[in-house]
């Protein structure tokens, strides 16, 4: 039997750009990717802490140290610039090996760097 279970986790970051004329995604800072464990193009879902909005989309590598959580295409019009996120990403796994399983999850500070 497989299930999913939490694979990754960056808890608590701030949208510091929208673009509205972006196809879609959302671009996420490259050390907070490494950080989690999370990689371009991979499937996550943006919860919002403001407003309570959950959406999936999946992730494009944004500068490496700047911080850069932005919302890209119609996405930026359910979260905005300033609204607190988690985003977590999940795995498919055997129903034994998920009891094993240890997430990665980070706590960036305030500025979004860790």
């Amino acid at each position: 039997m497989q299930i999913e279970v939490l694979k990754s986790k960056i808890h608590r970051v701030k949208i510091t750009e929208a673009n509205l004329n972006y196809i879609g995604s959302i671009t996420i800072d490259e050390d907070l990717m490494d950080a989690a464990n999370m990689i371009e193009n991979e499937k996550v879902s943006v919860l919002s802490i403001d407003n309570g909005s959950r959406l999936d989309t999946y992730i494009i590598k944004g500068t490496r140290g700047s911080g850069m959580i932005c919302m890209n295409g119609p996405a930026a019009r359910k979260i905005s610039v300033g609204d607190t996120v988690i985003i977590v990403s999940y795995a498919s796994m055997d129903f034994e090996a998920a009891k094993k399983h240890k997430p990665f999850i980070i706590f960036p500070k305030e500025d979004n760097t860790l």
